[in-house]
């Protein structure tokens, strides 16, 4: 039997607010050091012998992955000025291919576009971008802008071929298929266009922020590029984009809990932004630009009447207080308004309620504001636990509403209703081959009271001929942070799990969004530990329940919902079999001490500040993962990094599994363990590129579980 690396020990000290701290596997965070990367190709080596035995069950899954997803497909056509831009995969291809068809007047009817034979071109189609030209000679790709000019004459694009989320772009004449000498390096993903002469994109800082907005006029060397736009503070994330209307260019500045919006009139790209309210601590707010009875105005969501967001309007300009806004949505304590799409003729407001995300429209009929020109009705779908989101709606002037819709047992729809007689059109079903039944799934939601009171929603998604009179292998999945929900979504290669009798559950933690602002704010900084003790008490209720077995019950979290896998491995892994971390953020106390690393200050709303607060400090001591391995027993552990990551550095992981062998032993033959960690050598935090190795990826991940839980 293989033998596990055993990373060297040296040692390094941790000296803050009079604490010490004894980290012996720091030294494993220099990448550069060929020590480290032997070190991680030992890892790798390890974690391939001790599951060469998945071989079979690993290809199987991929086998099955790839035998329900149609391969040749394309993307529901979407209309932007004169034509319809859509997207292609092809058999064999591991990426897509960005296209393009004239459209026909007023039509805003899709059009049946044939499918491509290979090497065979589709009358009328413009190919725009073939990804995997792009992709060709690297191990890693990822497409980060895709921007077109309103005229439809140019295309900006922006390319990772690292994974480390620094892009760099280019241009595109789509006349003449001409790339142009204008070459950006270094730069954020995005790239907002205002006109055809003038290009706006972020720039990053040392520590991977978007600190600033940078102007770039076509066909100048980018080092005659302006900056438009900076933000010095280093908590505060800097974004850019054109409003639907394409009448005005909006600048946001914002930390995790305060936002401060800037505007330019697109007629005069070169001119200086104004500040819409300038920023106030705690306060956030967003501004979309609608024309309402002839009136330009903002259409803000903030949280200045209470913690859940609210809905105003005022007109295009400056404003110092709430007082100045006309109330469309008032704060509601059980209702979260998280955003308002406008229209030249309807407006759509996002908000959640009941632990799910929901959608309502408005018609503009040409009334002022003062006559009650807005008034939302939610659209209704047939299914308790649904996700349905505004998709594919560039135009202000359309006179349809495009809208996505899926659950967990649904496959994904593209729907397009009429805003004018509310008729909705069936555009597009997700296809699943093999002859997908929905009803041979089934969803359900539970209940489960914390140890404070608090009520945790939990999903539940399984066969329905499962016999749930008995226990049975379940996997439960969380996540908890940023206020992200973990919404209803349909996945075909889940279908892997439950049809080998595998429930999926989904804990819906504190820390996450599900149910509304407080439900973060009782999962952030000081309050953490919620975020814990309510996975806990969920897995507990579902043992209680018998619809599972600590020997058949695995937990599965990736990036923030690594940190959960961690500290849940060190307070309750007696719970589970085995325990998957991806791209774990596991020595969160180390990470959020070093100001200079990727997102730490910009972090410290979110986790605290241990730098400077001694009392965040010892409560980030106090559970973080790293820190806090004790000598017990632990369940299986498989962590999955990434070298190039820059928001969740590999090092973590790779401290984290050497110090629970070194503590808690793991050997092959003993009691506890093993630990494994699995290293991409040439990906970022989301992993490996190609559509192909992510369903091998996905495969080798869920052969693990199955394994580990019994069920294979």
């Amino acid at each position: 039997m293989a033998a596990a690396p055993i990373a060297a020990r040296r040692r390094h000290v941790r000296a803050h607010h009079g604490r010490e701290f004894v980290d012996e596997y720091e030294w494993l965070r220099d990448k550069t050091d060929p020590e480290v990367i032997a070190h991680l190709n030992a890892e790798n080596a390890y974690t391939d012998a001790m599951t060469a035995d998945l071989r079979d069950l690993s290809e199987a899954i991929f086998g099955e992955i790839k035998s329900r997803v149609q391969e040749t497909d394309m993307s529901v056509p979407v209309r932007s000025g004169d034509w319809w831009y859509y997207s292609r995969t092809l058999e064999g291809k591991s990426y897509g291919l960005s296209c393009r068809m004239r459209a026909d007047g007023d039509d805003w009817t899709p059009p049946a576009i044939p499918d491509a034979a290979p090497g065979e071109p589709v009358p009328g189609e413009e190919i725009l971008l073939d990804l995997n030209e792009l992709a060709e000679g690297h191990e890693f790709f990822s497409l980060g802008a895709a921007s077109v000019t309103v005229d439809g004459n140019l295309l900006a694009y922006s390319v990772d071929v690292v994974g480390d989320e620094r892009y760099t772009l280019r241009i595109k004449d789509l006349r003449t298929g001409e790339l142009y000498d204008d070459v950006i390096a270094d730069i954020s993903a995005g790239a907002t266009w205002v006109g055809s002469d003038h290009l706006f994109y972020q720039r990053l800082d040392e520590a991977w922020r978007p600190d600033s907005v940078w102007r770039h006029a076509v066909g100048k060397p980018a080092s005659e590029d302006v900056r438009v736009f900076h933000e010095p503070d280093e908590a505060y994330w800097v974004g850019v984009g054109t409003t639907r209307s394409e009448k005005y260019l909006i600048f946001e500045a914002g930390s995790k809990i305060t936002s401060e919006t800037w505007y330019l009139e697109c007629s005069d790209p070169t001119g200086e932004p104004v500040c819409v309210r300038p920023r106030e601590r705690g306060v956030e707010y967003d501004v979309d630009h609608a024309v309402i009875g002839g009136e330009d105005v903002w259409l803000v969501t903030h949280n200045m009447t209470g913690p859940n967001f609210a809905l105003g309007a005022v007109p295009v300009g400056t404003f110092d207080s709430v007082d100045d806004l006309r109330e469309l949505v008032a704060h509601d304590p059980k209702v979260r308004v998280e955003g308002i799409d406008c229209f030249a003729g309807h407006l759509v407001l996002a908000y959640r309620s009941g632990g799910i995300g929901r959608l309502a429209l408005s018609v503009l009929d040409g009334s002022p504001l003062d006559d009650g020109a807005v008034e939302f009705s939610e659209l209704e779908f047939p299914e308790e636990l649904y996700t349905a989101a505004s998709a594919g709606n560039p135009e202000w002037e359309a006179p349809v509403l495009r809208f996505s819709y899926g659950s967990f047992t649904t496959p994904t729809e593209v729907w397009q209703l009429d805003v004018a007689t509310g008729e909705r059109e069936l555009l597009k079903r997700q296809p699943v081959r093999g002859g997908y039944e929905p009803s041979d799934y089934v969803a359900t939601r539970r209940w489960v009271t914390a140890r404070d009171g608090a009520r945790v929603p939990v999903s539940l998604v399984h066969r329905a001929d499962l016999d749930m009179s008995r226990p049975n292998p379940l996997l439960l999945y969380g996540y908890g942070s940023y206020e992200a929900p973990i919404d209803p979504g349909f996945s075909v290669a889940r279908l892997s799990l439950m049809d080998r009798g595998m429930i999926f559950a989904i804990a819906h933690v504190r820390g996450g969004g599900e149910m509304g602002r407080a439900w973060w704010e009782q999962g952030r900084g000081l309050t953490k530990k919620n975020t814990f003790t309510d996975f806990i008490d969920v897995a507990d209720d579902l043992l209680a329940a018998g619809l599972t077995t600590r020997d058949q019950m695995v937990a599965d979290g990736g990036s923030a919902g690594g940190m959960l896998m961690g500290a849940v491995a060190n307070m309750a892994g007696d719970r589970f079999a085995g325990i998957e971390a991806v791209v774990p953020f596991v020595d969160p106390l180390t990470s959020m001490l070093m100001p200079e690393l990727p997102l730490t200050v910009v972090e410290w709303d979110e986790w605290g500040d241990p730098f400077h607060e001694e009392e965040v400090y010892d409560y980030m001591a106090s559970y973080a993962p790293y820190e806090n391995i004790e000598a017990k027993k632990y369940p299986q552990i498989l962590a999955v990094t990434s070298l190039n990551d820059t928001r969740v550095l590999y090092v973590e992981p790779a401290k984290w599994i050497a110090k629970l062998r070194e503590v808690a032993g793991g050997e092959e033959g003993g009691t506890n363990g093993p630990f494994l960690l699995k290293t991409e050598m040439s990906a970022g935090h989301g992993g490996v590129s190609g559509r192909y190795a992510k369903w091998r990826e996905t495969a080798f991940q869920y052969a693990w579980l199955l394994r580990v839980a019994g069920a294979a």
